[in-house]
């Protein structure tokens, strides 16, 4: 009995000590201030095969990776390969864009499927989303400017990794 009489008063003790800690957080940050200022480090990487050509691409699989994908890096080649593997469809107004992002990249949309759905230009440092027409792109891989000419890949091509298709390796349901 002796512990209801109690209950009450820990319980308010709580709530004040929860308000006192909401009314001295910190002020919400702006979407800039989220933004990385850095380069990240290499990810880990994933044999991908494109016809007969074939890509050591970086996993971008987390929203962090994702978000910061190529910024900053000013040592873009022809091996250089980011696959991003999106949480959820690629839909307009989304879109993929180049903040800080010192080089031009191009960026195949790709269906969860694995066959490229539409290819496009990134301009460096452009921060206007490039939207996909498609509104099931799963994976979005970015190369060197140019890279899917001069390899000859194109729409319609279909991605496959050393355990078979996208699909298979990231979503095995």
């Amino acid at each position: 009995m002796k512990a209801m009489k109690w209950l009450p008063m820990v319980l308010a003790a709580v709530l004040l000590a929860g308000c006192k800690k909401a009314e001295t957080a910190a002020a919400p940050t702006s979407p800039d201030s989220q933004l990385p200022t850095q380069a990240q480090p290499k990810l880990p990487t994933l044999k991908i095969y494109l016809g007969a050509e074939t890509l050591d691409a970086e996993l971008a699989i987390t929203p962090r990776e994702e978000q910061t994908g190529m910024m900053f890096r000013t040592n873009v080649t022809d091996e250089s390969a980011m696959l991003f593997v999106l949480h959820e469809p690629l839909r307009a107004p989304d879109g993929f864009w180049m903040t800080n992002c010192p080089v031009s990249l191009s960026a195949a949309y790709i269906g969860p499927d694995g066959v490229i759905e539409e290819i496009h230009h990134l301009e460096k440092n452009d921060n206007t989303p490039v939207i996909a027409a498609h509104d099931n792109v799963v994976f979005v891989l970015e190369v060197n400017d140019g890279w899917f000419q001069r390899h000859n890949v194109s729409t319609g091509m279909l991605i496959r990794t050393e355990t078979g298709s996208l699909q298979k390796t990231f979503f095995r349901n």
